[in-house]
């Protein structure tokens, strides 16, 4: 496909073809933002089901009928569309970053911040785990000869789970304050008695895929290289880069909000679009800008989860004070599509 556009259209610069099947990288993007989407809606249910284990069963729920929102599906397509123009290059570098800071977070005990910060990891890892799925594709499926095959049932499993995750937290935000109260919803039941387990397999099914887009995101960014030189040439500066800035988004973490979160991602894509002026490609750069908006995109309809994570956190006895009577349920989720 590249060498056809490079006949069809001599004129155009060489950093400005793709470097996979347009095909494969459509495919790989819609795996990515479904991803995403499972991550969201999996993380809603268990701060709802967390949020109203604190609420009397003595009040009288009463089911709200929401619908899809349309925000939520025109997010998906636009993750779809920068995960699908990402190159794997720049996608590799996003997830060795947010892998080297999660792990640097771990080690040094996590921050002072009010907001639980595993809680605000998993908010702040929603575009790097579309980036992780997508690199992890092309690493396994490069030179495959019938790669598109296995795309394709890719897409079909993500887009199959995406939906029942959609599925479940419609059902849990219209329907769990009653059903969980009653006991007659097997689902709801299912969810009162392991619904805390949602953040370990959330947290386990995050580490495995990070550990495997590691590998993948190490071999698709070396396989560019002709030399040792070269890639000493290119790892040396990252390195010294990413020790700076994880040790600076370490000292950031302690400012709770959606605005830090957003100041964490100038400053991170910042340090490595600076960098790859100097030893990257124009390609990579653009990609690099490209990454700001499927940052923003992610963070900025993330206002719901981070009030939720808020709430979250708070000490037992106030969180254990029952609702005044004339509320019915937490006025923070109204907000929820």
């Amino acid at each position: 496909m590249s060498s056809f556009i490079s006949w069809l259209l001599p004129s155009v610069p060489t950093w400005l073809i793709p470097g996979t099947d347009p095909l494969h990288s459509v495919l790989q993007g819609i795996v990515g933002a479904c991803g995403i989407l499972v991550l969201r809606n999996l993380l809603k249910v268990y701060l709802f089901v967390d949020d109203q284990s604190i609420v009397d069963p003595k009040t009288d729920h009463k089911p709200t009928k929401r619908t899809a929102g349309l925000t939520e599906k025109i997010q998906f397509w636009v993750l779809t569309l920068i995960l699908s123009i990402v190159g794997s290059r720049v996608a590799s570098l996003v997830v060795l970053e947010f892998s080297l800071r999660v792990i640097s977070a771990r080690i040094t005990g996590g921050s002072d911040s009010v907001v639980d910060p595993l809680l605000q990891q998993l908010i702040q890892c929603q575009f790097s785990l579309g980036c992780a799925l997508s690199c992890s594709l092309n690493f396994l499926h490069e030179g495959a000869p019938q790669a598109w095959l296995s795309l394709l049932l890719a897409v079909g499993l993500s887009w199959f789970l995406a939906s029942q995750c959609c599925k479940l937290w419609q059902h849990v935000q219209t329907m769990y304050p009653i059903h969980s109260t009653q006991r007659y919803c097997g689902l709801c039941i299912g969810l009162l008695t392991t619904g805390s387990s949602i953040l370990t397999w959330l947290c386990s099914a995050l580490i495995i895929t990070f550990s495997v887009s590691g590998i993948a995101a190490i071999s698709n960014i070396n396989q560019h290289f002709l030399s040792t030189t070269e890639a000493l040439r290119f790892w040396t500066p990252l390195t010294i880069c990413y020790t700076l800035l994880v040790v600076y988004m370490n000292e950031d973490q302690r400012q709770p909000g959606q605005q830090a979160l957003l100041n964490t991602v100038v400053v991170r894509l910042g340090g490595l679009f600076v960098l790859l002026i100097t030893v990257g490609r124009w390609s990579d750069v653009l990609h690099v800008l490209i990454c700001f908006i499927g940052e923003a995109v992610c963070l900025l309809l993330s206002q719901d989860l981070l009030e939720a994570i808020y709430k979250h956190v708070i000490p037992v006895p106030e969180r254990s004070l029952k609702r005044p009577a004339n509320q019915t349920g937490p006025k923070k989720w109204d907000k929820f599509d």
